[in-house]
């Protein structure tokens, strides 16, 4: 895309963020190139950071091989995640915390999200997680430097799968679909800098998705009419390369899909981050020799069913303990 002046347009990191917050629906972003390939990194909040560093002397046990993964989203989103590490790792204990009491991530500010990864992180490592997963894009952008500047522990968070959607599109444009958040992230626009360059990229926000796959409505008429309205915009802008850019739509991609056509390839990063996974655990010495690993499921609230919706999603009946209080947020004394 160029400028009037027939000069390519260069967009800072901050130009690209107010871009995407500016415009509603449909929103195009040209290539540009970073001011500074330090600029705007986010930083650890003090704050935040003292909130969970404990008090005590005592160092925390390492972990061992037979110690669990962690892992969690904002909701029953990152059960995608979940299932991908499930069939790259078979022997590993999984541990799953859907934060749907604080669902959605999406419409928080990323202060806001960044405690709520910090708690939950800390309930997990405190029931021995050896690594985190952060099977949240939206977290991922927010909080995923300060978990990795703090915690000791492997921390694997997503990135949306536009590398390999640039590398699968055949008409040079591919579309991105992903919370507000997501987008206007830090993480988004270098990942757009890394890869963006010599195609269109067409960003989606997507409101509303995550509210439906919480409520377990994945195909229902109000589901589908949301998606179409999300999606025939960038069909119709030549998209052949859809991007699931949030954990809660690859419950949707049978939708996706037959909204979007059999020309059009829908991709997310879920596979690619359990083989990270496996890399990090292999790289500690961390993996586990058991045959057959087990799960356990935990929700902070947003449904009054936890179990049935955690079910449905993982494809079998499965117990889930609730946090109660959630994270950090017991009464003081």
């Amino acid at each position: 895309m160029t400028s009037p002046g027939g000069r390519e347009k260069r967009y800072s990191p901050a130009a690209v963020r107010h871009h995407i917050r500016a415009l509603p629906g449909l929103d195009r972003i040209p290539p540009y190139r970073p001011t500074h390939p330090c600029s705007d990194v986010t930083a650890p909040d003090p704050a935040i950071t003292a909130a969970h560093t404990p008090t005590d002397a005592a160092p925390a046990p390492s972990p061992a091989p037979s110690s669990p993964i962690g892992v969690f989203d904002s909701g029953v989103g990152g059960l995608s995640v979940l299932r991908e590490i499930r069939r790259e790792l078979p022997g590993e204990d999984l541990l799953y915390v859907a934060d749907s009491g604080h669902a959605p991530y999406g419409d928080k500010d990323a202060r806001a999200i960044t405690e709520r990864a910090f708690a939950v992180t800390d309930f997990l490592l405190g029931q021995g997680a050896k690594a985190i997963v952060v099977a949240c894009n939206t977290a991922t952008g927010a909080a995923a430097t300060a978990l990795r500047a703090h915690f000791a522990v492997p921390i694997i968070a997503m990135e949306p799968a536009l590398k390999p959607a640039l590398a699968q599109t055949r008409s040079g444009v591919v579309g991105v679909l992903a919370t507000r958040q997501t987008l206007a992230s830090h993480r988004f626009v270098q990942l757009l800098g890394r890869f963006g360059a010599g195609a269109e990229v067409l960003v989606q926000p997507c409101p509303g998705l995550v509210e439906h796959v919480e409520a377990g409505d994945l195909d229902g008429p109000a589901t589908r009419a949301l998606v179409t309205e999300y999606v025939a915009p960038l069909i119709a802008a030549g998209a052949d390369t859809l991007v699931l850019g949030c954990t809660h739509y690859p419950h949707l991609r049978p939708l996706i899909q037959a909204l979007a056509g059999p020309d059009v390839t829908v991709t997310d990063s879920g596979a690619a981050v359990a083989r990270q996974v496996r890399r990090r655990l292999e790289d500690a010495g961390l993996l586990a020799e058991r045959a057959a690993g087990s799960e356990r499921f935990w929700s902070t609230g947003g449904t009054a069913r936890p179990a049935e919706l955690i079910g449905q999603l993982w494809g079998r009946a499965v117990r889930v303990q609730r946090l109660t209080p959630s994270p950090c947020e017991a009464a003081p004394g």
